[in-house]
């Protein structure tokens, strides 16, 4: 993964917006956020082993980009592959590899989560039956930079030979990252192409050409998706406001370009709003530790000269006592079934915040976000990240300011029960409550008429 200083211009969308992803065929080049916002450097990724190091690194970040970053850096290492000694079944072989490499090792963090929890024994449940007594081995697996399933080691537990070993990962890792969601969302879907392609075809090259192709149809739907995200929201929140003429909002974390392939989800519709003539007032977090929202937000309100203003995480309160916030958006790692949804730490106060003050909550997500697997947010593992994270500035890439030898607690997302949130807005349209049933989402039946397809 190779450095290479760019100026801002050199990463501007057709309208303007900043892109943390510049693809072309064979090349491919991630804005080191890390750097953000005083130093602007693309670094270039040659294949999935950067494009993993990028994603565990936080060079990109936020659900939509890691989707697209890990799948364009396959392409890019396919594309540039020379040689490739093997048939269409063993193209699909290897390129369904390299997926799940992806996906299992961008699911893996460097910090220890402890024992397996009780909401993932149930997903490996079926695991227990078949496979006996070295359940409570598995449950006491420690979690390094370094995946725990090496294959030896589980099957001298495990007796899998007949097993494949990616099938135990997706049971079990897919519960572990709240930001999982997209990432193995598109890593099934690319798979279906994979395998359609290798069954039609009998050269590699056709299949790594059907690869390429479905991984820049998602880079282009992403951007597709996330204006018309920003079209919905900013319709619909028009509609709520009582078409009043201006009115301000406040948002979380980093939604915008920067955490998608471009436009943004929340930040989105705050773009929509800004491009209306609506929008009196942007307002974001800072978004303690890692400061998303002062270095990624406020760095993209800025450069698109969007009215805005930062605040610290604990000001929300008393800003939406002041009646300048007319609506909270933030965006969504994931939604569970009944509308539960995790997002960056901070998100649930602000929520509990803009009930108390009747201010409405809404959340800006694709439905790949969606996970109807999950019925309610409890069942949504949440990461707990680096002490150094408080415990030193700049995310805990700068200096100590926490005191030496005290504990620290840092979950990087939470969960937003559902009653709380006002609507969903999708590429689909707005998510919203349905009077007759308690209330409560119908997520489901939304999909379903919105796509046409059954969710069973």
């Amino acid at each position: 993964m190779a450095l290479d200083s760019k100026l801002i211009d050199d990463g501007l969308a057709a309208d303007n917006t900043l892109q943390a992803i510049c693809y072309k065929r064979g090349s491919l080049q991630l804005l080191d956020q890390r750097k953000l916002p005083l130093e602007t450097m693309y670094l270039d990724i040659h294949g999935s082993t950067d494009g993993w190091n990028a994603i565990r690194d936080m060079v990109v970040r936020g659900a939509p980009a890691i989707a697209i970053a890990a799948a364009l850096s396959l392409a890019v290492e396919v594309a540039n592959l020379k040689d490739f000694n093997g048939g269409s079944k063993d193209a699909a072989s290897f390129l369904e590899s390299k997926l799940e490499y992806l996906v299992s090792r961008s699911q893996s963090t460097p910090q220890r989560i402890g024992v397996v929890p009780r909401s993932c024994r149930a997903s490996i449940e079926s695991l227990k039956v078949r496979r006996g007594e070295h359940l409570e081995a598995l449950s006491r697996v420690w979690v390094h930079n370094h995946l725990p399933w090496e294959r030896e080691y589980v099957r001298s537990w495990w007796g899998l030979n007949r097993c494949p070993l990616y099938s135990i990962k997706e049971q079990v890792w897919h519960h572990f990252r709240p930001t999982a969601v997209n990432l193995s969302d598109a890593a099934i879907k690319l798979k279906e192409i994979i395998s359609k392609a290798a069954s039609t075809v009998t050269v590699p090259e056709s299949v790594f050409q059907a690869y390429i192709e479905a991984a820049e149809i998602m880079l282009d739907d992403d951007v597709a998706t996330n204006k018309a995200i920003g079209s919905h929201g900013a319709n619909f929140l028009q509609h709520q406001q009582n078409n009043s003429k201006r009115f301000s909002v406040l948002t979380h974390c980093n939604t915008g370009s920067l955490a998608t392939a471009g436009y943004g989800t929340a930040l989105g519709v705050i773009r929509a709003l800004h491009a209306q003539g609506v929008l009196e007032r942007a307002y974001c977090t800072e978004t303690r530790p890692f400061n998303q929202g002062s270095r990624l937000t406020a760095f993209e309100l800025v450069h698109e000269k969007i009215p805005a203003t930062l605040i610290a995480d604990s000001a929300a309160a008393a800003l939406m006592k002041e009646g300048r916030v007319d609506a909270v958006i933030v965006g969504a790692d994931r939604v569970t079934a009944n509308g539960d949804t995790a997002n960056k730490i901070g998100t649930y106060s602000l929520a509990l915040c803009a009930v108390h003050h009747h201010i409405p909550f809404y959340v800006a997500a694709p439905l790949t976000s969606i996970d109807l697997s999950l019925s309610s947010g409890q069942e949504i593992v949440i990461e707990e990240r680096s002490a150094k994270e408080l415990l030193h500035t700049r995310g805990g890439l700068g200096e100590q300011v926490g005191a030496s030898g005290i504990s620290v607690w840092n979950p990087a997302f939470d969960v937003t029960p559902a009653n709380l949130i006002a609507g969903i807005i999708t590429e689909k349209g707005v998510i919203t409550k349905n009077d007759m049933k308690d209330d409560a989402f119908d997520i489901k039946d939304f999909i379903e008429k919105a796509t046409g397809k059954s969710t069973v």
